[in-house]
């Protein structure tokens, strides 16, 4: 059997760029390659779409773009390419693609921007399509989803730029509605990128700011007490929860962007450390929520897992993290799936969604 041509997309305009460089040599690394041949795509922070043919060890800390191995290259939504449009000196080269990873966390990689591109070109392509893919991006519309569905999460409230000029009212609003601690996030964006613990008005006021760098819309949610847990969902139209959890204890004010790639101030405990009877319920509702939100081929679930037996979804990830300490792929790890036979998955569900 002819292997297959899988095009790994990596970088992007997202604040997230950095993650996806760690995620994206990871990954690539663990391709199965006696079933598929390679193209690395990398997008740079200023948008630029650079066909790469160096060492994979250059990806991660970006040395890859002067590497003087790159050259322009876009993903066609011509129909009739499907595939790499390259610029060379002899003019434009087609390479056909078969499948496409996109390993974009963050806006226009998680948010259904990429894969409306990937629709155009007719290509097969890993995770979640357009519609799951924006509607789990959207914090303010994974809450009503979700909340409709019957699935619990914490209280909150939407705080939109404009509503800046009215912070002395709506923060009456909100101490009263939710208490303090609060959090505050971008409606659109991970990593714990732009997050902020607020416990009083001048740390909300400071919070609100810094979220407004990110995005217009931010969710202010009440603090919930309760194990942080993750669960890693594969599959289509019959997905599957890992048999093993994760637990996340982080030693800073909770589970920010160092916590998670930059230092080792979080411990990790696989399995989680929680009892059976709410292993299986966050299975059982992390499914759930997979299927309440359309989403195919991946996603990591969080949740927590309160003292009294309640668990509160947290979020839904897409494209979660691929490094080489991250949650997704060393859950199914323990689960009994080798990273690279977990990515052989992942891509065969490309190639024949919907259907498992």
């Amino acid at each position: 059997m002819s292997k297959k041509t899988v095009a790994v997309l990596f970088g992007s305009i997202s604040s997230e760029h950095e993650v996806s460089l760690l995620s994206a040599t990871s990954v690539i690394n663990h391709i199965p390659r006696d079933k598929y041949d390679v193209l690395m795509i990398g997008i740079t922070k200023d948008g630029r779409w650079l066909y790469y043919t160096g060492d994979v060890s250059l990806i991660k800390d970006g040395s890859w773009e002067t590497s003087g191995c790159t050259s322009p290259a876009i993903l066609s939504p011509d129909r009739g390419t499907k595939g790499i449009a390259q610029v060379t000196q002899a003019g434009i080269c087609h390479i056909p693609v078969d499948v496409v990873f996109p390993v974009l966390h963050g806006e226009h990689g998680e948010d259904g921007t990429i894969q409306g591109l990937f629709e155009m070109a007719g290509i097969p392509y890993v995770g979640c399509h357009v519609l799951s893919s924006a509607a789990c991006m959207d914090k303010e519309v994974t809450h009503i989803l979700l909340e409709n569905a019957g699935i619990p999460m914490a209280p909150y409230a939407v705080f939109c730029l404009g509503d800046l000029k009215r912070f002395e009212e709506i923060e009456k609003h909100l101490a009263q509605k939710l208490g303090y601690p609060m959090f505050v996030k971008p409606a659109n964006t991970g990593s714990s990128v732009g997050v902020s613990k607020a416990k009083d008005k001048a740390d909300l006021l400071k919070a609100v700011k810094l979220g407004l760098q990110y995005d217009r819309k931010l969710i202010v949610e009440s603090t919930i007490v309760g194990d942080e847990v993750e669960c890693a969902v594969l599959g289509n139209e019959q997905p599957i929860a890992s048999s093993v959890l994760g637990e996340i204890v982080p030693h800073h004010e909770f589970y920010d962007y160092e916590g998670k790639y930059l230092d080792d101030s979080t411990d990790l405990y696989i399995p989680a450390r929680i009892p059976e009877e709410t292993t299986q319920k966050i299975r059982e509702t992390a499914v759930k929520a997979f299927q309440v939100m359309g989403c195919g081929g991946l996603a990591r679930i969080d949740f927590f897992a309160c003292k009294d037996g309640k668990i509160i979804l947290n979020e839904l990830n897409t494209i979660p993290g691929f490094t080489s300490i991250s949650m997704y792929p060393k859950l199914f790890e323990a689960s009994g799936i080798s990273y690279p036979d977990l990515i052989d998955r992942l891509i065969t569900l490309a190639l024949h969604y919907p259907e498992d």
